[in-house]
């Protein structure tokens, strides 16, 4: 039998829960658990509901998407949420990221899309277009949450804990940074993609991590990977 996908919609637009709701639900494994208005219902819901995902406006009234993302992930580390934005590369997707979103979305998603990301994230084990969340923090990074160059500081220090990871996890870590899938990651590394799977599994454990985001997120923040070496995209 196949798992149902329980989803939550967060928007102050009903409108916009309303057509996310007609394309989510056209799926038979995905069920739109309940609703939300602003964040503090967002909470409330989550608590009530446990969802698998959370579809998550940023702007709306009581508390933002972007506090509300912050608790959830830090309440409630089974579900997963999707940051929706206007465009791809602001600092709301950036701060949702950090915040502890799994991915974010345009507002304009294409319904295939949307069901795709859906399931990806649920699976825990892929990203949502990975190449541009890495091209966001590496902007972002480098300029700054404002989009303004970012101040000359020391690098960060090293972060203790990669020193559990061994060399072929921190190349595999770097590599995810980079945007790689899992076949990339294999063909760069003549592995498996089943070994590939068993490194970053071992990797987000080893960093108390939530996913690949947030390993990516967490290699561009401790300094491991270096903004002003830039990315090719």
């Amino acid at each position: 039998m196949e798992e149902i996908i329980k989803v939550l919609l967060v928007d102050d637009q009903p409108l916009l829960r309303m057509g996310f709701r007609l394309i989510l639900e056209g799926e038979n494994d995905m069920h739109i658990v309940g609703e939300a208005a602003d964040g503090l219902e967002a909470l409330t819901q989550t608590a009530a509901l446990a969802p698998d995902v959370v579809l998550m406006d940023v702007r709306m009234p009581k508390m933002d998407g972007l506090e509300a993302t912050e608790r959830i992930a830090k309440q409630y580390p089974d579900t997963k949420i999707i940051i929706l934005t206007t465009f791809d590369l602001d600092e709301y997707a950036f701060s949702g990221l950090q915040a502890g979103a799994s991915a974010f979305l345009l507002k304009d998603v294409a319904p295939e899309e949307l069901v795709s990301a859906v399931r990806l994230v649920a699976s825990g084990d892929a990203v949502v277009a990975p190449r541009v969340t890495a091209r966001l923090l590496e902007t972002y990074v480098r300029h700054g949450a404002k989009g303004h160059p970012a101040k000359t500081a020391d690098p960060p220090e090293r972060d203790p804990l990669l020193d559990d990871l061994t060399p072929r996890e921190q190349e595999v870590l770097r590599a995810l940074s980079e945007g790689l899938s899992n076949a990339e990651i294999a063909h760069r590394f003549f592995l498996s993609e089943a070994t590939v799977k068993t490194h970053v599994r071992r990797i987000l454990t080893k960093l108390h991590l939530r996913d690949r985001v947030q390993a990516v997120v967490y290699a561009y923040e401790t300094g491991l990977v270096i903004p002003s070496q830039g990315l090719d995209f």
